[in-house]
């Protein structure tokens, strides 16, 4: 950490003179980039079935995350220091670790499936090669080479999330030219799955839908790497957010008038599947390898997000003092390092067959764990807007408790136990600091 920081109040701020690196294009990437990872591809094998809910059910989930969104960004107009601390304004310092630590669990828990997915999408080329004894070492690599990418700074994380948005935003595209092509020339669409449309298909689409769609908040992670951020996030969160949305919807109404339901349910890589009918096995490939980049895209600002999330919480000592060391540019080492490493241990976990549902319960996990950092989120927007901009907090909120009873209890239950372990160890920190020897402040990293 810079010499000029100083404990203050058993915490640990950095007065760094390093200017913001991150522009609107840099954090728009990071929320494209973020949201979109290797889900949306696979998506549409639990989509198929539901046929005519699914269209319904993007314009639900597109409506109700534009509303977190907004919510989101109205916070983030409280300056650019993070989420917890713009929380922390508004409810107090608990409120604020308990997003961060939410935020946090979440991201970490998700790399290990982003970083699966990557290899997996990978299969389709060669699977004697990307196969799935070679899975989880590849997925480690993949996890090491995007945490070194992040440990040379935001601005070399920044350009590589905008080279790999540029990069997975073909497939999408893809698939929507050959249904408008379709569609101009008077050829025959497949028809939807015959589904009936009712409220419980609906909530389970809605479901899907909804957590494809999730991981815009990592704009709201970098702490003080964003220019102008009162004006930068917001425009960000909202516009980045809005594109995937409109792409998801039509990319994935494409796949289901392009493709038969019972293929797609069927299919390991239905873009490709979509793509190679028309390109041929080129077409295919291009598509595997798109997927790949999506998810190591995704994996990129993951990354990024657990960093800053472990720095923030290191500088409040809700974590280890030392997830607060930092080199140049304000670079948390040491927190991506951590983060890297638990993402490791559950990938290694997950490698024998003894342990597999373990990785079903870190994705459940994940998944409480967003619910409630839009919902602390939203609640914190509240007193900054007036009468219309609560009347979209209050609609946020509403969606979120669909999306929670689409998901089930179980994700409730896992978000009340998130909670309950992230106060705990928050309370183990705060006495030991006060039992602990007064620190005057922690050494930058030489690294």
């Amino acid at each position: 950490m810079r010499d000029d920081a100083k404990p203050q109040g058993g915490r640990v701020t950095d007065k760094t003179d390093d200017p913001p690196t991150m522009g609107i294009w840099m954090t728009s990437a990071l929320v494209v980039g973020t949201i979109i990872g290797a889900a949306i591809f696979m998506l549409p094998v639990s989509l198929a079935p539901l046929g005519r809910n699914v269209p319904i059910s993007w314009l639900i989930s597109g409506a109700g995350v534009m509303a977190i969104v907004f919510a989101l960004a109205r916070l983030a107009r409280l300056g650019g220091e993070g989420i917890q601390a713009n929380v922390e304004r508004q409810f107090g310092a608990t409120a604020g670790f308990l997003v961060a630590w939410s935020f946090w669990v979440s991201n970490w828990s998700a790399q290990a499936s982003v970083a699966v997915g990557a290899v997996s999408a990978l299969s389709f080329l060669d699977p004697s090669v990307f196969g799935s004894a070679s899975i989880v070492p590849l997925a480690i690599a993949a996890l090491i080479a995007v945490t070194g990418i992040n440990m040379a700074g935001i601005a070399v994380a920044g350009r590589f999330g905008i080279v790999t948005v540029a990069i997975k935003l073909i497939p999408l595209l893809g698939v929507i030219w050959l249904l408008a092509t379709s569609i101009g020339s008077g050829t025959p669409l497949v028809p939807f799955a015959p589904a009936p449309i009712n409220f419980s298909n609906i909530a389970a689409a809605t479901a899907l839908t909804f957590f494809a769609l999730t991981g815009f908040e990592a704009a709201t992670a970098p702490v003080g790497k964003v220019r102008d951020p009162a004006r930068t996030i917001p425009r960000a969160l909202i516009g980045g957010t809005l594109l995937v949305v409109l792409l998801y919807l039509a990319a994935g109404t494409a796949i289901q008038r392009l493709l038969p339901a019972a293929a797609a349910a069927a299919s390991p890589a239905p873009f490709a599947d979509v793509l190679s009918g028309v390109w041929g096995s080129g077409g295919a490939s291009l598509a595997a390898i798109c997927i790949a980049v999506a998810a190591i895209g995704c994996l990129n600002g993951l990354a990024l997000g657990t960093g800053e999330l472990g720095l923030a919480m290191g500088r409040r000592g809700d974590l280890p003092r030392a997830m607060a060391i930092t080199r140049g540019g304000g670079t948390p080492v040491v927190a991506q390092a951590v983060g890297a490493l638990l993402t490791i241990l559950l990938l290694l976990a997950n490698s024998s067959s003894r342990t597999a549902a373990l990785f079903t319960f870190v994705i459940l996990l994940s998944t409480a764990a967003v619910v409630v950092v839009y919902a602390i989120g939203a609640a914190a927007a509240w007193t900054l807007t007036g009468a219309g901009g609560k009347a979209v907090i209050v609609a946020a909120i509403g969606f979120l408790a669909f999306a929670a009873y689409g998901v089930g209890l179980e994700a409730g239950g896992w978000s009340i136990a998130l909670l309950a372990i992230g106060l705990a160890v928050r309370a183990l920190m705060h006495r030991a600091s006060r039992t602990a020897e007064p620190q005057a402040e922690l050494p930058e990293s030489t690294a």
